[in-house]
């Protein structure tokens, strides 16, 4: 008896340390929006807990950090396209690497809001999605920004609610200065983006290499599958003994 609760004490050891050296899931995210809206601010205020007011970047910037998202580690690499997206080679080549988008814009201007749509148009023209259909395929958060700046407020709570009702995306309103929902915008398309590689949609097209990715782990991990089955056979095997004795 002894000897088959060592075994599957084992058998438990075995298992946490394969948990533990699975790689932490990537999730890339691409910041959009016009210019001037806070993507860059938001992004630094995310990834240092700082906030950069005169921030003004000539090139794309990227960013990497591990974190804790609903008790399991991923890691969050972030684009911060900065002008380039005016280029169209560029800025499709952008779309096309990421897997979720944060499209922002400042409450306090109109213009940047209206401009929202034109990112959602080409983000779904270059992932091959009908923006005739309201899609959720592709992890998608509206973000306004500057929300310290209520009494410049231009672009009132409810059109922006309503124009994500026609999406069916979140809404989230933040503030790069105060740190307001920084964290929150980020996490809820992680998890918006966690949801769709584990359940991607049936019959949908894979525009992201992680899927990829998951088949061609799943195929180097069929040996140690089968070693499991094997234990897993001793085990039993073991434990029909110790009870026959």
């Amino acid at each position: 008896m002894c000897s088959c609760i060592f075994l599957g004490n084992q058998k438990k050891d075995i298992m946490s340390k394969a948990k533990a050296q699975q790689p932490a899931v990537i999730h890339k995210v691409i910041m959009v929006g016009s210019g001037g809206v806070g993507k860059s601010a938001l992004t630094l205020q995310f990834m240092y807990d700082e906030f950069v007011e005169d921030y003004e970047p000539t090139k794309a910037d990227s960013y990497r950090k591990k974190v804790v998202l609903d008790g399991e580690e991923v890691q969050i690499d972030i684009l911060d396209t900065a002008g380039q997206e005016d280029y169209a080679a560029i800025r499709d080549n952008y779309f096309r690497s990421g897997e979720g988008f944060l499209c922002v814009f400042s409450i306090t201007e109109q213009e940047s809001f209206q401009a929202t749509a034109e990112f959602r148009e080409q983000i779904l023209r270059v992932k091959n999605v009908n923006s005739d259909k309201s899609d959720d395929s592709i992890p998608f958060l509206l973000v306004g920004n500057k929300a310290d700046l209520e009494d410049k407020r231009q672009v009132p709570v409810e059109e922006a609610q309503q124009r994500c009702q026609q999406w069916k995306v979140p809404y989230v309103e933040t503030s790069a200065k105060t740190r307001a929902n920084v964290d929150k915008a980020f996490y809820d398309l992680l998890r918006i983006m966690n949801k769709a590689k584990l359940n991607p949609r049936a019959g949908g097209k894979s525009n992201t290499l992680p899927y990829k990715k998951s088949a061609t782990l799943k195929s180097s991990n069929v040996p140690k599958l089968k070693a499991d089955a094997d234990e897993q056979k001793e085990i039993k095997n073991q434990q029909k003994c110790c009870i026959l004795q």
